[in-house]
């Protein structure tokens, strides 16, 4: 298809849930996925497409993760503990959206 732009890329989805740990190891029982991160506020579960995000609400939101290399056109990103830099927006119904600076990805 040519003059087509490439497609975004969907990095995660974050979901909320209310014991870390607990949802953790029922992903893992119910699926197979790796974990590349998890501490008590917030854990990534690899999956072969994407990753998914867990999150305490008090803490993250539940949101859509999409990778861009000009991320910063939706505003001034964050600096995030995991070296990922991005910043949150909102969509026409209120969703969050989490637009990720591709280079601060691994």
């Amino acid at each position: 298809m040519s003059g087509q732009q490439e497609l975004d890329i969907v990095h995660h989805l974050a979901v909320s849930v209310t014991e870390i740990s607990a949802s953790v190891t029922w992903y893992r029982q119910q699926f197979h996925c790796e974990v590349a991160y998890q501490d008590d506020t917030w854990a990534l579960l690899k999956f072969a497409n994407l990753s998914l995000a867990l999150v305490l609400p008090v803490q993250h939101p539940a949101h859509l993760g999409i990778t861009r290399g000009d991320a910063a056109r939706w505003g001034e990103l964050t600096t995030h503990r995991d070296g990922t830099r991005s910043v949150y927006v909102l969509d026409p119904d209120g969703n969050q959206v989490e637009i990720m600076d591709a280079a601060s990805l691994r």
